[in-house]
């Protein structure tokens, strides 16, 4: 296997994941996309690692992570992250997740409360049944069959490039396409976040804008005016942020992102003082 200058493997539960560290200060853990590996956090880790120690970690049978013998599932790879995190001696690092990324993310804070400090959720819907119709359909269609229509795209050439096992990118497909098949509601672990949580999402994300904001409501956010003095803000310093001009597949490289992510991570709530 291959490392470069900031990165290593690390092995836990029996797997090896592929760890990148940058910068110094506070630990933030970034959890990237389906398809793809910590490399799409690249174009923002300079404004992140200003003030951040930033790890970046390819999950299960992502980027340079080799798959393993078991199902690719968010709470399996959050069982994961939650096992690097404490390999490390990380303290209580913030996790910002996305996507397939902000599912293991929330996984992690759901299961392992204490081992996290702040979280963010970006383009995470909670319910299967968030999706239009016509998306879930096209999601439908993601299996090991696929791979060769997916030849010359960006997740293809990136796995031929980094992965341990470039052959295995079918089998890839295969894991996540019967993992979106499922039906899922992860209705009570939001409700159940108690650490500061932003929920950030695109004008034209994936879901409709509506859904993060039900998100949001579920932390009792947006239900009233906050009020001059903040006072009417959701308990607990949680967030919302909707990134105007963005879909679901570019909402990271809006320097809104690392600007809106930076901002709540630095932000002190009166939950935190009191």
């Amino acid at each position: 296997m291959t490392t470069t200058a900031a990165g290593r493997y690390v092995d836990v539960n029996g797997i090896g994941l592929y760890v990148e560290t940058h910068g110094s200060g506070r630990p933030l853990v970034l959890l990237h996309g389906g398809l793809m590996s910590g490399e799409m956090f690249a174009p923002i880790l300079p404004a992140l690692t200003e003030t951040r120690q930033v790890i970046t970690v390819d999950l299960q049978g992502h980027g340079r992570t080799a798959d393993i013998d078991r199902p690719l599932s968010p709470a399996t790879m959050a069982a994961d992250v939650a096992a690097l995190i404490e390999h490390l001696g990380l303290d209580r690092p913030d996790l910002v997740g996305y996507s397939l990324g902000g599912g293991v993310a929330l996984h992690v804070a759901a299961q392992h409360p204490a081992l996290i400090g702040r979280l963010v959720l970006t383009s995470v819907y909670i319910r299967s049944d968030a999706l239009d119709p016509a998306i879930a359909a096209q999601q439908s269609q993601v299996n090991g069959a696929a791979a060769e229509f997916m030849i010359g795209t960006p997740p293809h050439e990136l796995y031929q490039r980094v992965a341990p096992r470039p052959e295995d990118f079918p089998r890839l497909l295969d894991k996540l396409g019967g993992w979106m098949a499922d039906e899922f509601d992860y209705t009570d672990e939001i409700r159940g976040l108690r650490m500061p949580t932003l929920i950030m999402a695109a004008d034209a994300d994936m879901a409709p804008v509506r859904h993060f904001a039900d998100v949001f409501a579920l932390l009792d956010g947006g239900l009233r005016d906050g009020g001059w003095d903040g006072s009417g803000r959701p308990d607990g310093g949680h967030a919302l942020a909707i990134l105007p001009g963005r879909t679901h597949y570019d909402i990271t490289d809006s320097p809104l992102f690392a600007a809106s992510v930076l901002d709540f991570l630095t932000e002190t709530h009166p939950a935190e003082v009191s």
